[in-house]
């Protein structure tokens, strides 16, 4: 009798598990069933949404499909035949200028196909609560901000600190070259970078300083046997120059005063920069504008690697247009085509 009650037993309890882990299949079967039709809808919402969501593209897709980090980088696609670095000189509060410089420089460097060109904005450490803060913030969206260890200045070495910090800054460990020149430029300037490429790709890569040369007699300070210098709104050193100001005691002894010129005294009191190339008047010159012309200004010519005096917002939209800095603005119903003329 109680055999027959275990077996009895046995067979419920077997037949409860069956009907267990029949419902569990069929559960099972269901969800898979589910997700198998949940899967498309997804997939096609995946696409439709971010297709049409081009900001948010670039969280998924590499640098290959995004336009800005593909002009920026696209140097770096390619060996590079030739790295320059440079500097813009400026102050903290003209936030509207360095927006205007930044379209400007990234504009240009999608063109570059061998050619590295990284710029920076140089200021020294003086800044209010407010420059501070939108200093922060620019340096957290774009980091193309370097803050020298000195007080704001005109003539009083900030040209100095700017080319002495450099190799500490940017230096390999294996004490390599990061960039084969560098410029230093002002926010009134703007250099072509093409133009001022294929101009240095066969200069040395040594003892070279390239500007708009000016005699030292004018300046009225002695500058040494070749009594020459290049004027402040821009020009180039080769890397090793900068290397040499940095440990110069002849730099850092006679770093106060006018300061583009001081640096034309140092290497013409060391004997460097014997690889000098003026770029006067054609390559560096001055806007004219609406004015006359002078020894140091004239009409916008085609082989300008850096114009200057660009003050206003105007002076920088006429230089722009004659350079065709904006032409191949496509067609858009956004802007009902009327910027396109």
């Amino acid at each position: 009798m109680k055999t027959q009650l275990n077996r009895q037993k046995g067979k419920e309890s077997k037949s409860l598990i069956m009907q267990f882990s029949h419902k569990n299949r069929l559960t099972i079967s269901k969800t898979l069933l589910l997700l198998l039709l949940l899967l498309p809808l997804c997939l096609f919402s995946y696409f439709f949404f971010f297709s049409s969501n081009s900001d948010l593209q670039p969280l998924f897709n590499d640098s290959s499909c995004n336009p800005t980090k593909t002009a920026l980088n696209s140097s770096l696609q390619q060996k590079e035949d030739l790295r320059i670095f440079i500097g813009i000189l400026t102050v903290p509060h003209l936030h509207e200028r360095r927006h205007l410089l930044r379209l400007v420089y990234a504009l240009q460097v999608r063109s570059l196909a061998t050619v590295k060109v990284d710029v920076r904005f140089v200021f020294c450490r003086t800044m209010n609560e407010e420059q501070m803060i939108f200093l922060k913030l620019e340096i957290m969206q774009h980091n193309d901000i370097i803050i020298l260890d000195c007080s704001e200045n005109l003539n009083d070495g900030k040209t100095y600190t700017y080319f002495s910090s450099l190799p500490s800054m940017l230096g390999e460990e294996d004490n390599s070259r990061p960039y084969d020149y560098v410029v230093k430029t002002d926010d009134d300037a703007y250099f072509r970078l093409d133009n001022l490429a294929k101009f240095l790709k066969d200069k040395p890569r040594k003892d070279l300083y390239y500007g708009m040369e000016l005699g030292c007699v004018g300046a009225q300070i002695a500058c040494g046997a070749n009594n020459t210098f290049m004027a402040g709104f821009g020009y180039v050193l080769s890397w090793d120059l900068v290397e040499w100001i940095a440990k110069s005691e002849i730099a850092r002894n006679n770093k106060i005063g006018l300061e583009d010129v001081m640096l034309g005294k140092w290497l013409n009191e060391a004997n460097k920069g014997k690889n000098r190339y003026n770029g006067f008047p054609n390559q560096f010159y001055d806007y004219k504008g609406d004015s006359p012309d002078d020894y140091f200004r004239h009409e916008l010519v085609d082989n300008t690697v850096a114009v200057h005096k660009l003050k206003t917002n105007l002076h920088w939209a006429r230089t722009l247009n004659y350079f065709n800095v904006t032409h191949g603005l496509k067609p858009s119903k956004l802007n009902n085509n009327l910027l396109i003329r």
